[in-house]
């Protein structure tokens, strides 16, 4: 079972550290088996809030392994400049050992300076807080300073901007571990939006056109979803969400820049395409689940090379 290991560092920011962990204990409630842990550096951490967290167990009792995850979250940039930090050389090390080990070592907002300490930052593109990025630079000029962006994924050193940006950072762990669909599930139980990385050119059309908070939108792209063989008509829709076929038109095309019937093909265009990587299905099979009366219907879909519609 994978094991994600969240440091507590004095003078935590709570949201750097509460929403990576949130996503992941959300993630369980939909089936991802992940042992979520917590450890410090220092004795009874407390955050810039003034919550205190106790006795945390000390870093060196972690046992993780080559598919774990370590998350190192923002703390008050007063104590990153401070003696105190810098002496936390014993810390700095491990961080360094577990990279060695090819555990993936991320870190939210100024956390990246801890990564630095460790000589993770080298030749190594990364990201912090919009407010620290040049002082990132300063004061490892080897290091790659990413700006205007949210997270950046190199080899297995991961770092994000600041605050919520970590988020979107566990997000994208999350779909590379269990996919889009997968992601969009947690997403949507958290009430975001997974916002992705400026240079993730990866498009997923269960993630995008999402960038709302309609519950009787979101409600129509999920029922789409999950019946593709259906007929899935206007007014069958409409009537799932008491609206009228009218009015969800509009309301749909408002919200996502997208009418239904371009939405709901692109859906069968990508669970289409998905399929016709297994050689055991025929073209006749994958038609009539993804919704097609025939197979020329789908190769004729298929060519069209359907432009995602702008989205508001």
């Amino acid at each position: 079972m994978k094991r994600i290991a969240f440091i507590i560092p004095p003078s935590v920011e709570l949201l750097d550290l509460a929403g990576p962990v949130q996503v992941f204990t959300e993630a369980r409630f939909y089936g991802f088996e992940v042992d979520i842990e917590y450890y410090a550096f220092t004795p009874e951490p407390e955050s810039t809030a003034g919550l205190g967290f106790g006795r945390v167990a000390h870093f060196t009792e972690a046992k993780l392994g080559e598919s774990d995850l370590i998350f190192v979250p923002g703390m008050d940039f007063e104590y990153v400049s401070s003696i105190q930090f810098g002496a936390q050389r014993p810390f700095f090390n491990w961080l360094k050992e577990c990279s060695e080990k090819r555990i993936t070592i991320c870190s939210i907002c100024n956390g990246a300076f801890a990564l630095g300490m460790a000589g993770l930052l080298k030749d190594t593109e990364c990201t912090t807080h919009w407010r620290r990025v040049k002082e990132l630079q300063i004061r490892f000029p080897q290091a790659k300073v990413q700006s205007d962006i949210l997270y950046v994924k190199s080899n297995n050193i991961y770092t994000s901007a600041g605050i919520s940006a970590g988020i979107d950072l566990a997000l994208s762990i999350l779909e590379d571990v269990k996919g889009p669909l997968f992601t969009h599930k947690v997403a949507r139980g958290l009430v975001v939006y997974h916002r992705r990385s400026g240079r993730h050119k990866q498009q997923s059309i269960y993630l995008d056109y999402r960038n709302h908070i309609n519950p009787q939108v979101h409600e129509v792209q999920d029922y789409l979803i999950e019946n593709l063989s259906k007929e899935n008509s206007i007014e069958t829709l409409a009537s799932l969400v008491n609206m009228s076929p009218r009015n969800l038109s509009r309301v749909f095309k408002e919200k996502t820049g997208s009418t239904i019937l371009e939405y709901h093909t692109l859906l069968r265009k990508e669970f289409a395409s998905t399929m016709l990587n297994n050689p055991e299905y025929t073209i006749e099979y994958i038609a009539a689940q993804c919704g097609f009366k025939t197979a020329r219907q789908l190769q004729r879909i298929l060519k069209i090379k359907t432009q995602p519609a702008e989205k508001p």
